[in-house]
């Protein structure tokens, strides 16, 4: 599995906005945009807004396809 990318973020005054590809995928504000200044400082900033985002692979998705209520 690959890991997230394309994801940028910018700090507007108390809020701050993260976009995958160009496009407003979320905008934090508060405390959880506090949090997520502090967290991306010490962690992989592309996988936090990957799942921050819900842009986020679990690495199941072939197993559910295989599921039999899943086939076609």
């Amino acid at each position: 599995m690959g890991s997230p990318s394309g994801f940028e973020f910018a700090v507007r005054g108390d809020e701050v906005v993260i976009r995958h590809h160009g496009t407003t995928a979320a905008v934090l504000r508060g405390a959880r945009a506090e949090e997520f200044l502090v967290d991306v400082e010490h962690g992989d900033a592309q996988l936090l807004m990957a799942r921050l985002t819900g842009n986020y692979r679990r690495g199941n998705e072939r197993t559910a396809r295989q599921h039999p209520r899943n086939a076609r």
